[in-house]
């Protein structure tokens, strides 16, 4: 490189973080983190209101609000995270997703088991849902195993090892542990907590069935 060009502009504070915005996009392609940390420094830093800041920008204020959010809602241990580049923007948007108590919690649940982007959606999603500390922990100790049991699906694939019979009862049993498996997560992470007042008396019943077969079966297997 034997030249650079260079062009002098007189701006204000608010005008030189405007300014380090559009060149970067025209230079490069749009980093959201950098863009996200920009929006935050006019905000907190400099004390504009999403509006004006869309204005400078040139952006719709909803983007303003979405790029604003990637840094306002995490904890600080979470935002320092990203700023040292330990939490991807993508991992940073799905931690919004929770109360900022438990941020930190699934971010070293991210961090110790390696959780690809998508698992962290995931996990996110089932700690959403858990709605007693024995569910959360759940996901938070055995995140893998509680994504496999809320999305796992049943296909019966034929055994040449065993009989028509054999086969026919290993797809019962397959189905039948689908089912259990399925149930068991429901239970321990969404549980009834999910259900209306007026769903109880009607399913109730079912609950009080599914014990007896339970117990049953239990009794026939050990037989």
């Amino acid at each position: 490189l034997s030249t650079l060009q260079a062009r002098s502009l007189e701006v204000d504070e608010h005008g030189a973080k405007a300014a380090i915005f559009n060149l970067n996009r025209i230079s490069s392609k749009p980093n959201e983190l950098e863009e996200s940390w920009i929006i935050y420094a006019l905000v907190h830093d400099d004390g504009l209101q999403q509006v004006e800041v869309a204005e400078l920008l040139g952006r719709h204020k909803s983007w303003i609000n979405r790029r604003l959010a990637l840094i306002e809602r995490l904890t600080d241990e979470a935002r320092e995270a990203l700023r040292l580049g330990l939490l991807t923007p993508t991992g940073a948007h799905h931690l919004t997703g929770l109360q900022r108590c438990n941020q930190n919690s699934a971010m070293q649940c991210a961090t110790e088991h390696a959780l690809t982007s998508r698992e962290l959606s995931e996990a996110v999603k089932l700690l959403q849902a858990s709605s007693t500390h024995e569910q959360t922990q759940f996901v938070l100790e055995k995140p893998r195993e509680a994504i496999r049991q809320a999305q796992d699906r049943y296909v019966y694939q034929w055994d040449p090892r065993l009989s028509t019979a054999g086969n026919r009862t290993a797809r019962r049993l397959g189905l039948l542990l689908d089912c259990v498996t399925k149930m068991n997560h429901w239970l321990r992470l969404s549980g009834r907590s999910e259900l209306q007042a007026c769903d109880r008396s009607i399913l109730v019943d079912s609950f009080r069935k599914l014990e007896l077969e339970t117990s049953l079966l239990t009794e026939a297997n050990g037989d």
